[in-house]
């Protein structure tokens, strides 16, 4: 079987001498596990899943956060398939992004039928948690939109932590409109039950937006256990970065880790990649190991 470390070695990325010192590996987990949102490869992916992985784990990922989850498959593998190979490499998968449009938006009973699809998918995955995404533009018009999602919510969430899975939400930066002094935001972390619902802080979204991540950890506390680490590009700030290499200030938000309940946290990238999307992940990684974690 091929490990991950084994296979670092074979393409000359670690030395015999780092193979004795475990401490200097990247993503030393004695600090943190660094992962991958796989969006950020989303192109690539679908036409070679394993060999992204591969590049993945090469980087100095340790954890992926998944998407693409469709009819039984990830990228033309089977869930098993995927996961099988993933372990190969060392890869874990804390998480998974996963849309239930017919559970927030359908019948009563292919809804459940679709949590439950879901439930069973992260089980072989063996995630912690199975994270709601994102919301169509037609489905987050008013207050009242996000109260509905509210209450989806809180039944996803008793379903899935009945199956030892936690729920979260993703945002973007749409939650944050502000309706006459509330946003989509306020409903959401005030109307789930703090033990069904936790939250998953897409930090350039929530910057874009002009909010603080460190009133939110506060307001929050202990209920946003996974990030979303992406950066903004200086002089463009609708375009994303490396991380490092950007305006937002990450050596300043990850002082808040424990405030905010952090447990882990995933580089995202969708746009603006240098010097392309694999180089990108690089960089963020050596930044991040090198300052971060």
């Amino acid at each position: 079987m091929t490990t991950r470390r084994s296979f670092l070695k074979q393409a000359g990325l670690i030395t015999p001498a780092a193979m004795l010192m475990p401490n200097l590996l990247w993503a030393d987990k004695k600090k943190h596990a660094i992962g991958i949102q796989l969006y950020t490869l989303r192109e690539l992916i679908a036409k070679d899943p394993k060999g992204v992985l591969n590049q993945v784990a090469a980087a100095g990922y340790t954890e992926i956060e998944t998407f693409g989850y469709g009819a039984g498959k990830y990228f033309g593998m089977t869930v098993k398939e995927f996961a099988a190979y993933a372990k190969t490499l060392e890869l874990t998968s804390p998480s998974g992004h996963y849309m239930p449009p017919k559970f927030l938006w359908g019948a009563e009973e292919e809804g459940k039928a679709e949590i439950n699809d879901l439930i069973e998918t992260a089980h072989v995955m063996k995630h912690e948690y199975l994270v709601v995404p994102y919301l169509p533009a037609e489905k987050r018009t008013s207050l009242d939109d996000y109260k509905r999602l509210a209450a989806k919510l809180n039944v996803a969430g008793e379903m899935t932590r009945k199956a030892g899975i936690q729920l979260a939400y993703h945002n973007h930066d749409f939650e944050f409109k502000d309706y006459s002094g509330t946003t989509g935001y306020d409903i959401l972390t005030s109307q789930t039950d703090e033990n069904l619902v936790k939250f998953e802080l897409d930090l350039y979204w929530t910057v874009f937006a002009g909010k603080d991540p460190q009133q939110l950890f506060e307001k929050l506390k202990g209920r946003v256990p996974m990030w979303h680490v992406k950066d903004m590009d200086k002089a463009d700030r609708t375009k994303q970065t490396e991380v490092g290499n950007g305006a937002i200030d990450y050596k300043g938000i990850f002082k808040f880790a424990k405030l905010s309940g952090m447990k882990h946290f995933y580089v995202e990238q969708e746009n603006n990649y240098v010097p392309d999307p694999v180089g990108a992940i690089q960089s963020s990684a050596k930044y991040i190991m090198a300052n971060l974690v």
